[in-house]
């Protein structure tokens, strides 16, 4: 599992942020629970790192806490932060409930792999090949 700066995995940096944003929104553990439609148990081990939300419990704790699924989405590195933007191509990916948790991850690592083939060098121009 990814480590991020502070030496943590995606995941608890993930449940940490989860509880913060919880607490401030000033709701308890099971009170959330209920609105995303999940067992207390399980949001409890999503917000201390042992767990890894699906996509789509993510989009519903996000609409419980009233914030940005796509913030969600990049902390929990489902998507990557390109210049701390999430491209639609991603957020229709992750939206579509006629896709699996395992096909919408395909479809994000394919994409990714293109966006980074693409950023590779420069080709040369014309004037250069001549040469």
């Amino acid at each position: 599992m990814a480590k991020g700066k502070d030496g943590k995995t995606v995941v608890e940096s993930l449940g940490d942020f989860l509880r913060e944003q919880r607490l401030a929104s000033r709701l308890s553990l099971r009170q959330l629970s209920e609105q995303v439609g999940v067992s207390n148990p399980y949001l409890s081990q999503i917000e201390r790192g042992l767990r890894r939300p699906s996509a789509e419990v993510l989009q519903q704790i996000a609409k419980a806490l009233r914030i940005s699924a796509e913030q969600l989405y990049v902390r929990a590195g489902i998507v990557s932060p390109v210049a701390h933007a999430v491209s639609s191509v991603e957020l229709a990916i992750l939206a579509d409930v006629g896709l699996s948790e395992r096909q919408k991850q395909s479809l994000l690592d394919v994409y990714s792999s293109f966006l980074a083939s693409n950023a590779g060098p420069e080709p040369e121009s014309p004037h250069q090949m001549e040469k």
